[in-house]
C-alpha cells in the first residue's frame, strides 16, 4: 500500500520522542518574548516573574512524582539528570565502590556507570528474563556491604516492559542502598509515588511526555533515607549547586505543563492506545506467520509494540515503508555494520529473534485510521520481502 505523493508519513515512533502538545506550546510561548527575565535575577520584577514561572513548574513536576517542591532539580535533559544522579551519588560515598544496574538500561545510565568503572568503582550488571523483566531477588542477591547505588529503569523504551521498581526499591531501602530509576518512559502514562515506591533518585524527560526537547528533571530524596549528591559540573550554583547554568524558563514551563496534562489524561490515553496496539498485533499475527511478540504481555507501557518477524530484516522493512510511516528498528546502524540492540541481546541472545526486532509506538494523536493504513502496508511489505527472498 503506497501513500499519496508528498503526504507526510504516519508518525509511529513516540517512544523515541513525542510531538509537543499544542497546550504545552501555548503555555511556553509567553516566556520566549513577554516574560524573558533571568530567574536568578530576583532583585527586579522581570527576574521575579521568570522565577515564579519556574517555581510553578517545579510544583507540577513534584506533583507528578509525589515529591516535595524542594526535591526537584531542573536539568537540560534526562541524560543530564542520570549523570548527576549516578555519578553524584557514587562520588558522595567513595568508601562504597560497588554499583548495580541492569542489562537493558539506556546509554544515559550505562555510560556514567562505565565512567565510574574507570574511576575504580565496580559495576554488577543484573540480567533479565525473556520478557525483559529484572527480578527483585536478583538485585537483592547482587547487593554487597559496599554497594552504594542501584539504577533500574522504570520501563524499557524498546520492548515496553515495566520493571517492578517498587519491589526493587524496597529491597534497596532495606539494605541501606540508594535506588535510582530512569522514569523517561513512565510519567506520560501515570503518576509515581516516590515514597511508596521506595525511589530515592529519579530522572525525568520532557520530550517523552509531549513536552519540549532539551529539558528534564531529577528527583533527589530529602527525607529519610536522604540521597546525598556531589556536583558533577560547576558554575553559578543554580539548583542547589547540582546543576549550574541559567535556567531555560520556556522549556521548564513546558515540562511542567506536559506532566500536568499527563497526570490528568494518562489513564484515558493509555486505554485508547492499548486498544490500538491490541488490534494491530491481532491483525498482524493473524495475517503473517512467524511473528513473535517481544516484552511482557501485560506489564508494559501502552503504545509500545515490539515484534520480530521470521525471515524479515527490520531495516529492510523500514526502508520499504519509509514513505508510509516512521517507526524504529531495534538495532543501531553505523557506517559499516548493523549492531543488534543490547536490550534484545539480553533477552534472547544473539538470535534471529533479537536481530529481527522492530518497534511500533503510536501516541496521543495517532488515529485508528492511521494504524489501519500502517497495518495493511506492513502486511503487504512483509509478503513482498518474503517473496523476493524465496
Amino acid at each position: 500500500m503506497k501513500r499519496e505523493a508528498n503526504k507526510e508519513p504516519i508518525y509511529l515512533d513516540h517512544n523515541a520522542t513525542t510531538p509537543v502538545d499544542p497546550r504545552v506550546l501555548e503555555a511556553m510561548l509567553p516566556f520566549f518574548t513577554e516574560v524573558f527575565g533571568n530567574p536568578s535575577s530576583v532583585e527586579h520584577v522581570h527576574g521575579n516573574r521568570a522565577r515564579a514561572a519556574v517555581e510553578a513548574a517545579r510544583v507540577q513536576i513534584a506533583e507528578a512524582l509525589g515529591a516535595r517542591q524542594n526535591e526537584i532539580v531542573l536539568t537540560g535533559s534526562c541524560t543530564e539528570a542520570n549523570n548527576i544522579a549516578i555519578i553524584g551519588a557514587a562520588r558522595a560515598r567513595p568508601e562504597r565502590k560497588h554499583l548495580i544496574t541492569s542489562a537493558i538500561e539506556h546509554p544515559a545510565v550505562v555510560e556514567p556507570m562505565r565512567e565510574l568503572e574507570r574511576e575504580g568503582f565496580e559495576v554488577t550488571i543484573v540480567g533479565v528474563d525473556q520478557q525483559g523483566r529484572v527480578s527483585p531477588s536478583d538485585v537483592a542477591a547482587a547487593i554487597r556491604d559496599d554497594t552504594s547505588l542501584v539504577s533500574i529503569m522504570g520501563a524499557n523504551n524498546e520492548v515496553g516492559t515495566i520493571q517492578p521498581i517498587a519491589e526493587i526499591g524496597a529491597v534497596c531501602e532495606e539494605r541501606g542502598v540508594l535506588f535510582h530509576s530512569d522514569l523517561a518512559q513512565v510519567l506520560v502514562h501515570r503518576r509515581v509515588d516516590v515514597m511508596a515506591e521506595h525511589i530515592h533518585l529519579a530522572s525525568i524527560s520532557g520530550h517523552k511526555a509531549y513536552g519540549p526537547k532539551g529539558v528534564g528533571a531529577l528527583y533527589v530524596r530529602s527525607r529519610s533515607p536522604r540521597a546525598r549528591l556531589v556536583p558533577v559540573s560547576f558554575g553559578g550554583g543554580q539548583e542547589r549547586g547540582l546543576r549550574s547554568g541559567t535556567m531555560n524558563v520556556p522549556l521548564i514551563v513546558g515540562l511542567g505543563a506536559a506532566l500536568d496534562i499527563a497526570g490528568r489524561e494518562g489513564t484515558t490515553d493509555d486505554a485508547r492506545l492499548r486498544g490500538l496496539c491490541d488490534k494491530f498485533v491481532h491483525e498482524v499475527t493473524s495475517a503473517i506467520a512467524g511473528v513473535s511478540f517481544n516484552g511482557h504481555p501485560s506489564e508494559r507501557i501502552a503504545g509500545n509494540v515490539s515484534l520480530s518477524i521470521a525471515g524479515v530484516e527490520p531495516l529492510a522493512l523500514m526502508h520499504r515503508l519509509n514513505s508510509v510511516a516512521s517507526f524504529s528498528a531495534s538495532s543501531a546502524c553505523a557506517t559499516d555494520k548493523v549492531k543488534t540492540s543490547p536490550v534484545l541481546l539480553a533477552m534472547f541472545g544473539d538470535t534471529p529473534r533479537a536481530r529481527q526486532a522492530f518497534r511500533v509506538s503510536p501516541g496521543r494523536f495517532s488515529t485508528a485510521e492511521q494504524m489501519a493504513q500502517f497495518t495493511i502496508a506492513l502486511i503487504e511489505a512483509v509478503e513482498e520481502l518474503r517473496r523476493f527472498a524465496a
